[in-house]
C-alpha cells in the first residue's frame, strides 16, 4: 500500500503523471480495491475515525481518466464515466429495481438496496437496509445493521480531501427524510426520528438533563433524536432556527432490530 500511496501522492501534485501507464493502472487498482472493500476512504481506529486522504485523491483522479460511455441495463440506458456495480448474486447483496450502485462502492454481504443509490467510494456494512429513494453519497461510511429509511439523504464528500465523510456507525436507525451531510458522525446505535437534519453546524442539544448539553456535527451513541428549534436574534427580529434534540437513550428492550421502532414509539417520535 505504501508504494501505491506514493504513486498517487506524486500524481496528485503533478497531474501530468496521469499520462503514464503505471499511474493510470494504480488509480484503477485503487478504485478496484475500494469496490471490493479491501481498502476504505475512512476507517475506525479505536473510538475515532481515520480519513485516508490519498484514497480520496485516487477517486478524484479516476474521473479524468475515464471516458463517457453508454451503459445499458435491459431497456434502461445510461451515459456516464463510471461503470455500474454488478455481480450482486455473487456478492450476496439483494438489489431491488431500480436500485443503483456505482463501481467503486462496497456493499457487504447481506446489504439490501430498495430503489436507492450508492455512490463511488462509499462503504456499506452487512445487514444494512437502504430503503426506497435513500441516497448514500460518495465516500460515506455506513455501518452494519443500519436502517436508512425512505428518502434519507446521506451526503458525499470528495473535496477538500482532508474532510471527513459522513459516518453512520453500526446499528443506527435513520428515520424517513433525514439529512446527514458535511462529514457529520452518527455514533453507534443512535436513532434519528423523521426529518432530522445533521450538518457540521447543526446544534445537537441533549435536553435529557437539568442543563442542556450541546454537540455539533456529532450524535452520541444510543441517542434518540428529533427535530427541534431554538430562538435566535437577528437585526430584523427573533426567528426560529432548526436544531436537533436528544430526548432520550435507547434501552436494552429496543436493541433488537424487530423492536427498534419501539425506541421511537417510546418517546412519541415519528419515523
Amino acid at each position: 500500500m505504501d508504494h501505491l500511496k506514493s504513486i498517487i501522492e506524486k500524481a496528485w501534485d503533478d497531474r501530468s503523471l496521469l499520462k503514464i501507464e503505471e499511474t493510470k493502472n494504480t488509480v484503477f487498482q485503487i478504485v478496484e480495491l475500494l469496490d471490493k472493500g479491501i481498502i476504505r476512504v475512512a476507517e475506525p481506529v479505536g473510538t475515532e475515525w481515520k480519513v485516508n486522504e490519498w484514497i480520496k485523491k485516487a477517486v478524484i483522479m479516476y474521473f479524468p481518466l475515464r471516458q463517457m460511455e453508454v451503459m445499458e441495463a435491459g431497456p434502461m440506458e445510461f451515459h456516464d464515466k463510471i461503470p455500474l456495480k454488478h455481480n450482486y448474486k455473487e456478492l450476496g447483496v439483494r438489489v431491488v429495481p431500480h436500485a443503483i450502485a456505482r463501481y467503486g462502492a462496497y456493499l457487504s454481504p447481506g446489504v439490501i438496496m430498495m430503489p436507492s443509490y450508492v455512490n463511488i467510494g462509499a462503504w456499506v456494512g452487512g445487514g444494512t437496509m437502504i430503503d426506497t429513494w435513500a441516497t448514500v453519497g460518495s465516500c460515506a461510511q455506513i455501518g452494519s445493521n443500519v436502517h436508512l429509511s425512505g428518502g434519507v439523504g446521506i451526503g458525499g464528500v470528495l473535496e477538500p480531501v482532508q474532510a471527513a465523510p459522513v459516518i453512520i456507525e453500526d446499528n443506527c436507525f435513520i428515520g424517513s427524510r433525514c439529512i446527514v451531510v458535511e462529514g457529520a458522525r452518527i455514533a453507534t446505535e443512535a436513532v434519528l426520528g423523521a426529518n432530522v437534519v445533521i450538518t457540521q453546524s447543526t446544534r445537537v442539544i441533549d435536553v435529557t438533563g437539568s442543563q442542556p448539553k450541546e454537540y455539533k456535527g456529532y450524535v452520541p451513541p444510543r441517542s434518540v433524536v428529533i427535530p427541534g428549534s431554538y430562538t435566535r436574534q437577528y437585526p430584523a427580529g427573533e426567528y426560529q432556527v432548526s436544531c436537533a434534540l436528544i430526548i432520550g437513550q435507547r434501552k436494552a428492550s429496543t436493541d433488537l432490530k424487530t423492536s427498534l421502532n419501539e425506541a421511537l414509539r417510546e418517546y412519541d417520535v415519528s419515523f
